[in-house]
């Protein structure tokens, strides 16, 4: 279709366009979990100021509480972007205004008007989770627009919490469509996707069964690969239908987050798989036990000009930058460690380590020290400011940075050199969550208002 014949909805025309003519964001929202399980406000959406010249820079200016217990908010999306943006002449023109946040404990979803006033948003809508359990899904977690106008929520589980890859779609009024595969073939787990319609397809990732990862992890989970993923799904995206299943194997456990590049008219995309993509240190612990420690890989995004890969390494606490100009053979270009388990006063002593010739050290930042490891991630439009996150899920947080858990976790930035590759921290900023009025709380996935590039699909305009 072409532009003359269109109205522009919301987003951009192309990735381009984003990077060359997007703006600087000046609020980021933040999907927070509060890890005290009896305190009634519950899980809830900082909007935080991140704007350099505001004298609230770097607080936490609003919060939208779901004022409910249990929910384990995660990952949001939007109710439309860019894939919507070129509309038929004619159509009502969509408008992003509504943030979506699954829970994956309660099943609950939680829709958010942030087009009212953007700087506090308030609660639109609660879709309890029976309406899930419902179509026998349960742990929603990766929110889409599709290019209809309706929304479409990854699932993990069926009702009873037992591993289940599928897909819930809701109305642009929120009202559930139905699942979207069709076909008897499914897929044994689910977590994340990304559509690409040039190419008539669609590709899901898999974690696990919901009844074991909501207990906290345990080694011999990944056993049983019915409950614990290790494939990619791909679907044929006209005609809702799993075609092909990869499995990954023992080096591909748990792959989690899926990025296409944002170029409609490439056929390429990455997925970072938790367990296995960074090479295992030996360490030993504080009683004198040996343990071969993986680096698990929880977050990826690419750069909206497609030349830059980044993930964190949430447990040997890096985030590391990647040139993917020549995409099978990725360039590292940046690295810088936040924390992690193998700091050099860490409990547990490194007694091999294939990457690093010594232990990194503590960080501190405005005096607060980084606790916890690197998770989510989310950059600038052009590609300059990468915020870095410390909650992963908060049964895991418990497990494993109990200290994180207790101070409250913390959002940092790394400001990136987009023409040589790099990047280094901003010794300028730090959103503290260890003050909140309610007790510590634990940041996970961020958003702009007006989108971003974890948020985005774009559609090739012919």
């Amino acid at each position: 279709m072409s532009e003359s014949k269109c109205k522009c909805g919301p987003g951009y025309a192309t990735p381009l366009d984003a990077v060359r003519n997007g703006p600087v964001e000046k609020l980021l929202y933040v999907v927070c979990v509060q890890p005290n399980l009896d305190e009634e406000h519950g899980d809830y959406l900082a909007t935080v100021d991140v704007d350099p010249a505001s004298p609230t820079y770097c607080q936490v200016i609003h919060r939208t509480y779901t004022n409910s217990k249990h929910n384990e908010l995660h990952h949001s999306g939007w109710n439309t972007c860019s894939s919507c943006h070129f509309v038929p002449g004619g159509k009502e023109v969509p408008t992003r205004d509504r943030l979506v946040l699954p829970c994956l404990n309660s099943d609950r979803i939680f829709v958010i008007d942030t087009g009212t006033d953007p700087r506090a948003p308030k609660l639109a809508k609660v879709i309890e989770g029976d309406v899930l359990k419902g179509a026998d899904c349960t742990a929603p977690h990766t929110t889409h627009c599709l290019p209809n106008g309706n929304i479409m929520i990854s699932v993990m589980g069926d009702a009873e919490g037992n591993a289940k890859g599928d897909f819930v779609e809701f109305d642009k009024n929120f009202e559930l469509v139905g699942t979207w595969s069709r076909g008897d073939r499914k897929a044994l787990c689910g977590y994340d996707y990304w559509y690409q319609p040039h190419f008539n397809v669609m590709v899901a990732s898999e974690w696990g069964a919901p009844k074991l990862f909501r207990r906290g992890y345990h080694p011999t989970d990944c056993d049983d690969r019915t409950q614990y993923g290790c494939r990619l799904n791909f679907y044929r995206w006209q005609e809702r239908e799993l075609f092909q299943t990869i499995d990954l194997g023992d080096d591909g456990l748990t792959p989690l987050e899926i990025r296409f590049l944002h170029n409609p008219r490439e056929n390429q995309g990455y997925v970072g798989c938790a367990f296995y993509d960074v090479p295992v240190k030996k360490v030993q612990g504080e009683n004198g036990e040996i343990e071969m420690m993986g680096g698990m890989m929880t977050d990826i995004l690419i750069s909206l000009d497609d030349r830059y890969l980044y993930f964190s390494n949430w447990r040997h606490g890096d985030v590391r930058q990647y040139d993917i100009s020549d995409r099978a053979n990725p360039r590292l270009t940046g690295q810088v460690f936040l924390g992690g388990a193998i700091q050099r006063d860490a409990p547990r002593r490194v007694l091999n380590d294939p990457e690093l010739k010594e232990a990194p050290e503590p960080v501190f930042l405005k005096g607060r020290r980084l606790l916890g490891g690197p998770q989510m991630l989310q950059l600038s439009l052009d590609g300059r400011r990468l915020y870095v996150s410390s909650s992963l899920f908060s049964p895991w947080d418990k497990q494993f940075y109990p200290e994180m858990v207790a101070a409250g976790g913390t959002i940092v930035q790394l400001d990136i050199d987009v023409e040589n590759g790099g990047m280094k921290l901003n010794e300028n900023f730090l959103v503290d969550f260890g003050g909140e009025p309610y007790g510590p709380g634990l940041p996970h996935e961020m958003r702009y208002p007006g989108g971003d590039c974890t948020s985005d699909i774009w559609l090739v305009n012919e």
